[in-house]
């Protein structure tokens, strides 16, 4: 079982990564990878951020769908994020071996994507 604090450390270490504030939300060249789900408890309330589940970009819907369904104990997505490459992880589900590769992965994702382009 892993936990917040390891996905830093992991996410950290790799190339050109940046952290929003002390948030546990992680940047490579601008474009986020992997951050903590905001779940929605209540619709006319705030999401409420879960450290224990983390949504992470995935290479393409293909990989998105074989980790679902290779591993639906550890993946799942809400109805948000179903229109994207990205699924969410629950940690407490995986050790650190499996989130340093999904990890390793999603910065990889967010590269091959490139930079976020600003509107002028």
């Amino acid at each position: 079982m892993v936990d917040k604090h390891d996905a830093r450390r992991i996410a950290m270490w790799l190339p050109d990564v940046t952290e929003d504030g002390e948030s546990f939300s992680f940047r490579v060249h601008g474009r986020q990878f992997a951050w903590p789900y905001p779940e929605r408890v209540h619709p006319k309330k705030p999401r409420v951020t879960r450290f224990d589940m983390f949504v992470i970009l995935t290479a393409d819907h293909d990989d998105k769908i074989a980790l679902m369904e290779g591993e639906p104990r550890i993946f799942f997505l809400t109805e948000h994020y179903d229109g994207g490459a990205m699924v969410i992880v629950r940690l407490k589900e995986i050790d650190e071996w499996r989130l340093r590769e999904l990890l390793e992965d999603s910065h990889g994702a967010a590269v091959a994507r490139g930079p976020i382009r600003r509107r002028r």
